[in-house]
């Protein structure tokens, strides 16, 4: 069984006569659902990831002022519930991993991962989130949000960045691919900095994968699930995760090159069949400028050389 089904029938076997039984005055105000760090709210779990952080539980979100009326008795109630279900036994915690589950005030759930009290606005604010967190606090599932408070800010993360923020991105991913994959990769080679060049053909990779979440209107996860995820996606998600697959498996440093080569031209095309990019060249760095230069905002403009 799957960590987000076990979540779910966990809650509705338990987490609902609780909170029906205890606090029914609040039973239309409670978010209830599992979302953020952990392999089961993406979906990715496995037997490997039952050793930790894993198990019966589900998250509890209320407004700041109901955590405050009652925020520490639904917490002392949620932590009677039974510690095995469906011959699943009780979590093991890691230390410093205890919010992952239970009772929590929503503003401080979303503060946690974007650093703000409010959905991003701003171009600015966009900017300062990762996609990483982005991805972990609005993935999982919520299985019942009727005051929709909770549902409304995750919403509004997962309609994505504004479209001169995902620019900016994309722009910089090119940058950094053309930087470290086209041109420093081979260079490293010839100066048998092998270290230089194992870290250029990651930073390639992890940069295309991000491009290709980009592109697809996604959120890239935890590194860790970064290549499994990108096999889900439809634009280019498959073959993709493929040649990255092939360029990581190469033992030629010279096949590599030209797996970068190949990658490369992929995304190019894709580039400019969406129109992002007009240019001609096989180098991504050109791609970057014509890219960049689709920005609207100004300030955002000039600060293409600012990593994204």
């Amino acid at each position: 069984m799957k960590g987000l089904e076990l979540s779910r029938e966990y809650y509705e076997g338990y987490g609902i006569p609780m909170i029906r039984d205890g606090f029914g005055s609040y039973e239309d105000r409670i978010a209830a659902g599992c979302a953020g760090p952990g392999s089961e709210c993406f979906g990715f779990d496995d037997e490997i990831s039952r050793d930790h952080d894993w198990g019966p539980g589900f998250c509890l979100w209320l407004t700041p002022e109901d955590y405050a009326q009652i925020g520490q008795d639904l917490h002392e109630a949620y932590n009677r519930l039974p510690s095995e279900f469906k011959g699943f036994g009780q979590r093991i915690v890691s230390p410093g991993e205890e919010h992952r589950m239970g009772v929590g005030d929503l503003r401080s759930f979303y503060l946690q991962y974007t650093g703000l009290d409010h959905a991003p606005a701003s171009n600015a604010e966009w900017l300062r989130i990762s996609e990483q967190a982005l991805g972990t606090c609005t993935n999982g599932a919520v299985f019942s949000d009727r005051l929709g408070v909770f549902s409304k800010w995750r919403e509004r993360i997962l309609r994505f960045y504004p479209e001169d923020v995902r620019l900016k991105k994309i722009a910089s991913r090119c940058f950094t691919m053309a930087q470290a994959g086209q041109y420093n990769f081979s260079r490293s080679i010839k100066r048998k900095e092998y270290f230089a060049a194992r870290y250029s053909e990651i930073t390639f990779c992890a940069d295309t994968i991000s491009l290709v979440f980009l592109l697809n209107r996604k959120y890239a996860p935890f590194y860790k699930w970064m290549h499994r995820a990108v096999r889900d996606l439809p634009i280019l998600g498959k073959p993709i995760a493929r040649m990255i697959d092939d360029l990581v498996s190469e033992t030629s440093k010279s096949g590599q090159a030209d797996r970068i080569e190949e990658i490369s031209g992929l995304l190019i095309t894709e580039l400019r069949r969406e129109g992002l990019s007009d240019s001609s060249s096989d180098y991504l760095l050109e791609h970057a400028f014509s890219v960049h230069s689709r920005i609207l905002d100004e300030e955002l403009r000039e600060r293409f050389w600012v990593a994204a």
